[in-house]
């Protein structure tokens, strides 16, 4: 008598996906580790890694999800992660903006917007990650602990423009946020760009400020000694 055959159980391809997820989050937590130093801010850290675990570890997705599908799929190549021929450079930004996009078309997704702006970045179209970070100040308006990094975000690629001042108008807007966060980097952005401009007593007032608002800050160091040069001229 013929065997009968066994259906494959939906269940298990769920755990073995949640599995994979989990084993990527991993992955991408030593990632994250490894560019510490590079992060900007003190908050950043970890705001990178909740932005990332939000995308991929928190969740368990069937089959049929195809915005967690994509959304996955460009985690893995924008960190180089499980890729059977890794890409380097632009090549791997592109695919990996593409793969957000198709993700962002499926789900209006934060997390997912911010990373399109920054592969927009990594191919140097600045304009094209300024406008999705505008959009995301604008959609996103209840996201609290994530605007202040897309306004960061858009003061590095303003100055990068040369634009000035479109980037002191968004440093005024992490001033005028609710909360602490990126403040310090507010001030530490305008007194170097007052230094800049041979301003040096205004920038040295804003030195001051930070310092003293600030004292746990990456940036204070930097303020004390710039004030601290004030004092012995």
């Amino acid at each position: 008598m013929p065997k009968a055959i066994k259906k494959k159980s939906s269940h298990k391809k769920e755990i073995d996906t949640e599995i994979q997820v989990k084993d990527s989050f991993e992955g991408i937590k030593k990632v994250l580790e490894k560019k510490q130093k590079s992060l900007v801010a003190y908050g950043l850290i970890a705001l990178s890694a909740a932005v990332v675990i939000g995308g991929i570890a928190v969740y368990r997705f069937s089959a049929n999800d195809t915005a967690r599908q994509f959304e996955y799929e460009a985690y893995k190549t924008y960190y180089n992660m499980y890729q059977r021929t890794p890409l380097d450079g632009q090549e791997k930004a592109q695919k990996a903006l593409n793969l957000f996009q198709q993700a962002y078309e499926k789900r209006k997704s934060p997390r997912v917007l911010l990373f399109i702006a920054d592969a927009y970045t990594e191919l140097a179209k600045y304009d094209d990650a300024l406008k999705a970070l505008d959009e995301f100040t604008k959609r996103f308006v209840r996201e609290e602990s994530l605007i202040p990094l897309a306004y960061q975000k858009m003061v590095a690629l303003q100055l990068k423009k040369g634009s000035k001042e479109e980037a002191l108008m968004t440093l005024d807007r992490i001033s005028g946020a609710s909360g602490d966060m990126l403040k310090d980097f507010a001030l530490i952005q305008r007194a170097r760009m007052l230094e800049q401009d041979g301003k040096k007593d205004d920038a040295i007032v804003k030195y001051k400020e930070l310092a003293e608002k600030y004292p746990q800050s990456p940036y204070a160091e930097e303020a004390k000694t710039k004030f601290g040069e004030k004092k012995a001229g």
